[in-house]
């Protein structure tokens, strides 16, 4: 081999070889990429409700514990102060929320009846994964298959077992299985919003939502989702794992978890559900959304052999907080605070701060200053399988305004004396304080140990933005609402005039924005334009009266677009449009559409009295481009306001103006509670069936009234207060399988008709569909008296 070619060869293997350590580097940061947390949302005792009111309660002093709420019999059936006392429970308080049984069915579009049977924690997750997604600016359009991962912590469904006694299944409906299985959780979440990433349920006891949250950041790293919905949920309803925890004297007398002090005595039950959303943080910067903290790292381990099982394991606690440091390439030392597990008992407490303090304390070299310890389970309990979901909110929180809450107040007492406060590295915060100065990055840590031994610690870190000039547009601004209903529309017109009229004016544009991309087109909409928050506060409070309801889930009107020919003011117009909104491109026809409207381009106006080009629909003509052509972007904004409202599907992302960006903190969807509860039943013997009505032929029946016969039964079976709106699609209005087939059975056992259920799969208004199954019913009905007569 010549020389030449030998060093031909050399060179191509070092080209090879530094392709390869690339491409490991690459695979290396794909492995730990950041991850950022973009919206929140949660339902927490105290009657919490938003992420602000959380804060709040955080540095505040009050708790929110109290007594067994009334709608429990079961609890209190159970309760006496004997801790000695075979099957029963000494314990009468804990973290309960304010309201279990409200519900809005219709925006989720079920019926009343699977309402009923659905377990109260499928409906929160359902209620805080739209907030959340909303708080993140990310519109949730059914059919879109959003590139979203489910990922819910979640270890008991209590309400089940109201639906039946061990001597009476007569409660027992086709929604049993669907109300209350685990799995559940994660798929009615995606189902209901159309997500295609995986949905999971995870269930390892008390660290279950901060290993959804583990399990979350995976798919996210793997490309397996763009945005990835982590929550916990946790409710108290049945008194049989109460008695079980207090005949262990696993929990506190008084329902308190009284973490790190001298009257640690058990934890303290609680209620709740969180949810937040994840997605990469490069994908969240490139998309402009509200980064509250960076998930830096996670792990998951198992006690393993131990002394029991549900004993925690300190070796096993330092090498999970160890593993997550490695994946969040986060030194000890670096680390500020640890949202610890902290459920407040004698044996749990001592084992988890000496595991905290051999790796992130004293055993930390270089530590600035002790590592500050908190638990938010002595203000609002144990959430259980929600605990860790409660905590992550707290901490990003905290991460984001730069300040510890204090963990303790004066009238918690001493500190647990079995720990040695004064040998270690550890402290617990009694006054809210600024984060330490010494810190150079705002970093912290939170645990997790579930009862089955499964461990789980996750790192975030503060986010720290590039700065970005906020300046005030002197353009027109454009604002769309909508909701499912009159009534949710006027209470969210309401707050959100009320916070553009107290938002300052460098963040108007980003919550113009936010409102028209962030949010899902309904039926009942308003939509105005103006200069200023309080004019358009004025103007949409105005509006809300005046609107009406458009069809539900229609694509709205075609348009047409005409345009004088070679016009030099629709260029200037055009122009003055790519000024105003960089993203908006191409000629007129193009850049509607991709507005999200139906053109037709239809001749050229005969004259410019409207314009030289304007919009045409259902008999309006709105004008585009006029000889002013600096007023283009308002005109433009104009029509778009008043085809919002005349039902059309706009996407409007490319009105996003230079500097504006998802805004975190405007009012999300106001729904509309109601009571949907089944109570508990006492033991009584299995009730007869009733027996159905004598049939009667449709043979000789006006369609009309079987129509109408229909409308009635599908309303009793979708247990509906109303009449059904016939506008709507059979699923538009809570229909599924389960209710077909009921539906079916009540109305063949009326008709002596079989009726073909392929009906039901097609989304037509119900309308259609009463009249297809009618003429069915009496064409079925006629063929079947004329063959008994003609035997």
């Amino acid at each position: 081999m010549e020389p030449t070619d030998v060093r031909k060869l050399i060179e191509d293997q070092l080209k090879l070889s530094r392709s390869l350590k690339a491409r490991v580097r690459e695979l290396e940061e794909e492995r730990h990429a950041p991850l950022a947390v973009v919206g929140t949302a949660l339902r927490l005792p105290g009657g919490l409700t938003t992420p602000e009111a959380y804060w709040d309660f955080l540095l505040g002093d009050a708790e929110a514990i109290g007594p067994i709420p009334g709608d429990r019999p079961g609890l209190h059936r159970v309760y006496d102060p004997r801790p000695e006392r075979p099957g029963s429970s000494y314990v009468d308080r804990g973290g309960f929320l304010a309201d279990v049984a409200g519900f809005d069915p219709a925006f989720f579009g079920i019926s009343r009846r699977e309402a009923d049977a659905l377990d109260p924690q499928q409906r929160l997750l359902l209620e805080a994964a739209w907030e959340a997604m909303e708080r993140a600016g990310i519109a949730v359009r059914r059919h879109d298959r959003l590139n979203a991962g489910v990922f819910v912590g979640i270890m008991s469904s209590e309400y089940v077992e109201r639906m039946a006694a061990d001597d009476d299944k007569t409660g027992i409906d086709p929604y049993y299985g669907t109300g209350g299985g685990h799995c559940m959780a994660a798929g009615r979440i995606s189902y209901t919003m159309g997500f295609s990433g995986p949905s999971l349920s995870c269930d390892t006891a008390c660290s279950s939502s901060l290993v959804a949250l583990h399990l979350a950041a995976r798919s996210l790293r793997a490309g397996e989702c763009r945005y990835a919905l982590v929550g916990g949920a946790n409710l108290v309803l049945s008194p049989d794992l109460m008695v079980s925890l207090c005949q262990n004297r696993a929990l506190a007398p008084d329902g308190r978890s009284k973490t790190f002090t001298a009257a640690a005595d058990g934890y303290g039950r609680g209620e709740g559900v969180g949810m937040l959303v994840l997605m990469r943080l490069d994908d969240a910067e490139r998309e402009g959304r509200p980064i509250h903290a960076v998930l830096r790292g996670t792990a998951v381990n198992h006690d393993g052999a131990s002394s029991g099982l549900t004993v925690p394991n300190g070796p096993a606690q330092q090498e999970v907080i160890r593993a997550a440091l490695a994946d969040a390439r986060i030194a000890p030392q670096e680390v500020g605070f640890v949202e610890a597990h902290g459920t407040g008992t004698a044996l749990g407490d001592p084992i988890e701060v000496g595991a905290l303090d051999s790796v992130l304390g004293s055993g930390a070299p270089g530590r600035p200053v002790p590592l500050a310890v908190g638990s938010v389970k002595s203000r609002i309990g144990h959430l259980e399988a929600a605990a860790g979901i409660a905590g992550l909110i707290k901490l990003v929180l905290m991460l984001r305004h730069g300040r510890i809450p204090a963990a303790l107040g004066a009238a918690d007492g001493e500190l647990n004396p079995l720990i040695p406060w004064e040998r270690i590295a550890v402290d617990v915060p009694r006054t809210a304080a600024d984060w330490p100065a010494p810190y150079q990055r705002r970093i912290a840590g939170i645990s997790a140990f579930g009862m089955s031994g499964t461990n789980a610690h996750a790192l975030l870190e503060a986010y720290q933005p590039a700065a970005e000039p906020a300046g005030v547009s002197d353009l027109p601004e454009l604002v769309v609402l909508s909701a499912r209903s009159r009534e949710s529309l006027t209470e969210l017109a309401g707050a959100v005039a009320g916070r553009l009229r107290a938002l300052p004016a460098a963040e108007l544009a980003s919550a113009c924005h936010t409102l028209r991309t962030g949010r899902t087109p309904f039926e009942h909409r308003v939509a105005v334009t103006g200069r200023t928050g309080a004019e358009l506060a004025d103007r949409l409070l105005a509006a809300v009266g005046r609107s009406a309801p458009v069809a539900a889930g229609g694509a709205g009107p075609a348009v047409v677009l005409r345009v004088v020919p070679g016009s030099a003011e629709v260029a200037a117009g055009l122009a003055a449009l790519a000024d105003a909104y960089p993203a908006l491109d191409g000629d007129l026809p193009q850049l509607l559409r991709g507005l999200g409207l139906r053109v037709r381009e239809g001749e050229a106006p005969a004259t410019t009295v409207d314009g030289y080009a304007r919009l045409e629909w259902d008999g309006r003509v709105v004008p585009l481009v006029a000889a002013d052509t600096a007023r283009t972007p308002a005109l433009l904004l104009a029509a778009l306001a008043a085809l919002h409202v005349s039902g059309a599907d706009l996407r409007l992302d490319g009105l996003r103006t230079a500097g504006a960006r998802v805004l975190d903190g405007l009012p999300t969807y106001a729904f509309q509670q109601r009571r949907c509860w089944i109570d508990e039943r006492e033991v009584t013997a299995a009730s007869a069936a009733p027996e159905g009505a004598p049939a009667e032929s449709a043979g000789g029946a006006d369609r009309e009234l079987v129509e109408e016969f229909l409308a009635a039964e599908l309303a009793t079976v979708l247990r509906s207060d109303e009449p059904l709106d016939r506008t709507r699609s059979y699923l538009e209005v809570g229909g599924d399988s389960f209710t077909a087939m009921q539906f079916t059975i009540a109305v063949e056992r009326e008709y002596q008709v079989e009726l073909p259920v392929e009906e039901f799969s097609e989304e037509v208004p119900l309308a259609t569909l009463f009249r297809r199954l009618g003429e069915h019913i009496i064409r079925s009905s006629g063929a079947s008296e004329r063959q008994g007569q003609d035997a």
